[in-house]
């Protein structure tokens, strides 16, 4: 028989024991992440790089006190895919969104049922996760955010907006219609509330905004502000759009202070792709090409990571990819992940402490209205060499296969992809044409699986 005398002790240690592993789980605090992307907003729209055209205090304070990736790239030059690609760490084409036109191609604008998001990952790592803006990665039941990883949904599909004063917003799985209120104003807004009301746990918030993408539209008194330095009337107003996004973006983080929890929330923004042809030419650094086109102009983003006290200040000149963002935010947040789900990215979480990370040296891009066509519109980069199979069209789908030369850039001497260096070399050229083929049949037998 076993005395009281031991038995107390023995007691007392186990409870011992397990208040101290409770304890020190509570003392591991979750850091808070937000990630911010806007849409079709290039580098040069940031006034940080654009000498003062536009007007974003809160994204330069961003940029100055973070850190600015010099050398990011999406994953595509169109919406859906690069945000399937971000929130799942693979390339568009194996996630099985590979276009924009949810209307008209919606099995080809939405992720696969058996993929996890990065919403997925921080859900089963006792976070609360959130959507507040633009979903676009798929239609349906079965593709909405809250099947995708997310608690809580407050946006829309991204093509129900048929003006930023005057669109229908989900909330939740419910439809509201808002006539009062200007798109962008209230997406930061709930932002805000969503930061509100779960300050005092760790929560995961994706904040994707509308702007500057179409249909463009910004208060007049905002907008008459770059008429009057002798801006177009378009470019006056996705100004006018991306200072009223700048200007939430400054209020949510003005909350994250006030709450006292600033210094444990990680904020990493971007934006989807580059400018939109349609709404006319703006500044954008001389790259070549735009929105649709694999060129530097169309995939080239910008790119910010914030974190106070936890990152570095300064510019990172690695070449960094959405699909390392999956793996990034796993490794910062420590994150146990049960799900087994190869991304194609890897953690650039070691260029955040100012040491080196080992990311892929090869990076590629394609995208085709429809179904993939992979003779046009291809691209794949490789240290400082870029080789492109030239852009056909973004609207029409053509009926046969281009036959365009493959073109070769050195984007080290030539960023804005001027000159063609293939015949000064062939090795190369021969060695990047091999892998852009092969990378593009094992994406597409991946993407026709399942």
């Amino acid at each position: 028989m076993i005395s009281m005398g031991i038995r107390v002790p023995f007691l007392f240690l186990l409870v011992l024991f397990f208040h101290t592993a409770i304890q020190a789980q509570q003392d591991k605090t979750s850091p808070n992440v937000i990630l911010i992307l806007a849409d079709d907003m290039g580098i040069g729209d940031v006034s940080l790089i654009n000498e003062g055209r536009t007007h974003t205090p809160a994204i330069n304070k961003l940029a100055n006190e973070g850190i600015w990736f010099d050398q990011a790239y999406s994953a595509a030059p169109v919406c859906a895919p690069a945000r399937a690609a971000l929130l799942t760490g693979q390339y568009p084409h194996r996630t099985g969104c590979v276009t924009l036109s949810m209307q008209r191609f919606p099995k080809l604008s939405r992720m696969k049922k058996g993929l996890h998001t990065i919403a997925d990952a921080f859900a089963e790592n006792g976070y609360v996760t959130g959507l507040v803006g633009k979903w676009h990665c798929g239609i349906g039941e079965d593709y909405h955010p809250l099947r995708r990883g997310f608690q809580e949904f407050e946006g829309f599909h991204g093509f129900n907006v048929p003006s930023y004063f005057d669109y229908e917003l989900m909330v939740q799985d419910s439809l509201i219609e808002v006539k009062d209120n200007y798109l962008t104003d209230d997406i930061s807004e709930r932002a805000i509330r969503f930061v509100r009301r779960h300050r005092n746990e760790p929560f995961f918030l994706h904040l994707a905004h509308y702007a500057p993408h179409r249909p463009l539209g910004a208060p007049e008194e905002a907008v008459n502000k770059y008429l009057e330095k002798g801006y177009d009337k378009n470019t006056a107003i996705i100004y006018a759009m991306i200072e009223i996004m700048d200007d939430g973006i400054g209020r949510l983080m003005e909350e994250l202070e006030e709450l006292g929890i600033r210094e444990n929330t990680l904020i990493i923004f971007a934006s989807d792709n580059g400018p939109d042809p349609l709404t006319g030419e703006r500044f954008n650094m001389k790259l070549k090409g735009t929105k649709y086109m694999v060129n530097e102009g169309g995939i080239r983003v910008p790119l910010i990571v914030n974190w106070p006290g936890k990152v570095k200040s300064g510019k990172v000149e690695e070449v960094v990819h959405f699909t390392d963002i999956f793996p990034t935010l796993v490794e910062i947040c420590d994150l146990n992940v049960s799900f087994q789900q190869k991304t194609n990215g890897e953690s650039f979480a070691g260029l955040l402490d100012g040491e080196s990370s080992q990311l892929p040296d090869t990076r590629m891009w394609q995208w085709t209205r429809g179904v993939p066509d992979y003779s046009y519109n291809a691209a794949i980069r490789q240290g400082h060499w870029k080789l492109v199979r030239p852009f056909v069209s973004h609207w029409e789908i053509p009926l046969e296969k281009s036959e365009l030369k493959p073109v070769l850039y050195n984007l080290k001497n030539d960023p804005a992809e001027q000159r063609d260096v293939s015949e000064n070399n062939p090795e190369i050229y021969k060695e990047l044409r091999v892998k852009l083929e092969q990378w593009c049949r094992e994406v597409e037998f991946d993407r026709l699986k399942n």
